[in-house]
Order: C-alpha cells, then structure tokens, then sequence
C-alpha cells in the first residue's frame, strides 16, 4: 500500500550532523535503504521537514521506515494511505452511500 511518510526534523540533532558535515550522508543512507517513489524536502511548520511516497507492504514495516529518521534525527514520523483515482473508484462510494447516507 502506497503511504505518504511525513517527517519533521527537530533543530537538533540536524544542525549537528549539517556542522560535522555527516547530514548529507545519513540522509543518503536513509534514502537508499527506505527506497521512496517520491522525495520531497520542505519547511513544516518553521522546522525542516520532508515528504515521501513509500511502498507499505504490511503494518510490520512501519518501523523499517521510521526507525531511521527517529534514531538519526529525533524526528516525528507520520503515515497517511495514499489512493490513486483507481483506488478511489474501487472503495464503493455509491454503495456506501446508500448503506449509511
């Protein structure tokens, strides 16, 4: 199941790993072992943060996902489901509709 991981990196321990110069190759390392389809950085909410599509074959790899950003970064990790239109028109709307409208 496609899931949008959304991380947000506290001040510290980013700025430290920019100083020491390491940032770049932890996020490398990160990058290479989760495998996003998409990765995106930006600013959340004042802070640096980062959006990326991931592959989610079963619950019990949440923590491969995660863990990384939390042990290197002391980050806050979130997972959103991610629907396609197709997935969108195969959840059965009408019917719901009719069942709880």
């Amino acid at each position: 199941m496609k899931m949008l991981l959304t991380v947000e990196f506290p001040i510290e321990p980013f700025n430290s790993l920019v100083r020491s110069g390491k940032v770049g190759e932890v996020i490398g390392r990160i990058l290479e072992t989760i495998k996003p389809e998409a990765a995106y950085f930006t600013e959340q909410d004042g802070k640096r943060g980062g959006f990326f599509v991931v592959d989610v074959p079963s619950a019990s790899a949440v923590p491969s996902l995660a863990e990384p950003f939390f042990l290197n970064f002391d980050a806050c990790c979130k997972f959103r489901i991610l629907m396609t239109p197709a997935d969108l028109q195969q959840a059965g709307l009408e019917q719901l509709g009719k069942t709880w409208g």
